[in-house]
């Protein structure tokens, strides 16, 4: 099936055409690993790992290869480890090993290398040498700087002129520059900070040379697809493309560029001055046992555009997955193995069209109405498979949905529950109303909601951890 992806660098959406079909490339930005990240970091890890997902797919996972980085040098990780009077390690080894649990626990799909930027000092050096050496970057007080006059490119991903991008960018105004729009590839250090000996002296790498140095080394100097959130466009892509491009001599660096749109909380950009930063590992917390809720928001909206997040359209998602969930616990009686049906055309179409996660949702939507109305035991297995090979392809609806609807709640007893169900059951079969009323109010009280239908009576928590 062909997929066709919006080219941040063409601004058209094209026809994607590996390289080589044998050996697909995808670059993601990862995290900087300093703290918990927010729930916006998540969205590029969660859209474009639905990506990998795709491509593997259809290519077969032996022949792709994902990368995602951990930045694990940076002057935030430096001053927190200074406030905390310890090794930059000991930060990054913690911030990253909370970010891999988070990512899981969003069904973000794993990269297949997480290169560090520590462990790449060399390549680092390497190619800060070799701009050098060729004209393209120069020393200057225990700095290498890149020359952005000697690239006459730069600009053309963000589309603006170099005048415009030092007008609205923070630049370091520096005595050594040449240009107020020439950038770091290396700094030194103080004794206090981390630091490499380098044939500049000791220092660290500038953010920008990390990405390029790791893309090259695991996926070569002509990579696929490099994607991140559209706040990386400018400066940090943009620097990619301009010293990756100069290191190796004039080859492309990336082929296709896929950025995806900003979070905003009820119409507003997240930001710790505005006081409305969510953290990603809170969030999962509060929503233990339905993190599909998070994974689904996130994928609601397309990916290039913005996405809305509040308690009212976490209400929806939550409502919506319920309804889902509600149809297969509905199909209980349809036995179904996980390999019994394909994923539906429409499904694989809509994300082979861009990642258009809103229309494959509307066909996951018109599957679960399809499965309400099934009546034969054949034609409810077959809605049910349908149904769970579109969720699973979108990373939706693997859970029992027993478990779902109960959520995870560890402080109540099923058994418990249960037998206050019989019970009332008991109460209700000999007319006794009061009694049945009383046991529905005890049960409310312990969070629980009961539901009296053709199949009898079921429970779920009420609210379901929402609220």
């Amino acid at each position: 099936m062909e997929i066709r992806l919006h080219n941040s660098l063409s601004r058209r959406v094209e026809t994607f055409v590996p390289l080589d079909p044998a050996r697909i490339t995808m670059y993601v930005c990862g995290p900087t690993v300093y703290h918990y990240v927010h729930i916006g970091n998540a969205r590029p890890y969660v859209v474009f790992g639905l990506l990998a997902r795709l491509l593997r797919r259809i290519y077969g996972a032996a022949h792709v290869v994902y990368a995602r980085n951990v930045t694990d040098v940076d002057d935030k990780i430096n001053a927190a480890a200074l406030g905390a009077g310890v090794p930059i390690g000991t930060i990054t080894d913690r911030y990253a090993a909370a970010f891999r649990q988070d990512m899981r626990k969003l069904g973000a799909d794993e990269p297949d290398v997480e290169p560090r930027a520590t462990a790449h000092i060399g390549e680092i050096i390497a190619m800060c040498a070799k701009l050098v050496a060729d004209g393209h970057a120069y020393a200057a007080e225990g700095h290498v700087l890149f020359d952005v006059a000697s690239y006459p490119g730069y600009g053309r991903l963000s589309r603006r002129s170099v005048e415009d991008m030092i007008a609205g960018a923070r630049v370091e105004v520096a005595p050594y520059k040449k240009n107020p729009a020439d950038f770091v590839l290396w700094k030194p250090s103080t004794p206090e900070l981390p630091g490499w000996d380098s044939p500049w002296g000791r220092g660290r790498p500038g953010w920008h040379i990390e990405c390029s140095a790791m893309a090259a080394a695991h996926l070569g100097a002509t990579i696929d697809i490099h994607a991140g959130g559209n706040d990386l466009m400018f400066p940090h892509h943009e620097n990619e493309i301009a010293q990756s491009t100069c290191a190796h001599d004039g080859a492309l660096f990336a082929r296709y560029w896929l950025h995806n749109g900003m979070l905003t909380f009820d119409g507003a950009k997240m930001s710790k001055s505005l006081g409305n930063v969510l953290q990603l590992h809170e969030l999962l917390e509060q929503h233990r046992g339905h993190e599909e809720v998070l994974r689904y928001l996130l994928l609601r909206a397309h990916y290039r555009q913005p996405l809305d997040w509040s308690d009212e359209t976490l209400k929806q998602a939550k409502a919506t997955l319920d309804g889902w969930y509600g149809v297969l616990r509905d199909l209980s009686d349809a036995d179904v193995e996980a390999d019994d049906a394909d994923v539906p055309e429409r499904i694989a179409a809509a994300l082979c069209d861009d990642l258009n996660t809103p229309e494959a949702f509307a066909a996951l939507a018109e599957l679960a109405g399809a499965a309400r109305r099934a009546n034969s035991i054949e034609d409810k297995r077959r809605a049910k498979a349908a149904l769970l090979a579109g969720g699973g392809l979108l990373g939706l609806l693997q859970q029992d949905p027993e478990t779902w609807f109960r959520g995870a709640n560890t402080t109540i007893n099923p058994a418990t529950v249960e037998d206050l169900l019989d019970q009332r059951r008991a109460a209700r079969a000999a007319r006794d109303f009061q009694r049945a009323d009383a046991i529905r109010d005890q049960l409310a009280s312990m969070g629980i909601a009961i539901e009296d239908g053709p199949q009898g009576t079921r429970w779920k928590m009420a609210g379901n951890n929402v609220e």
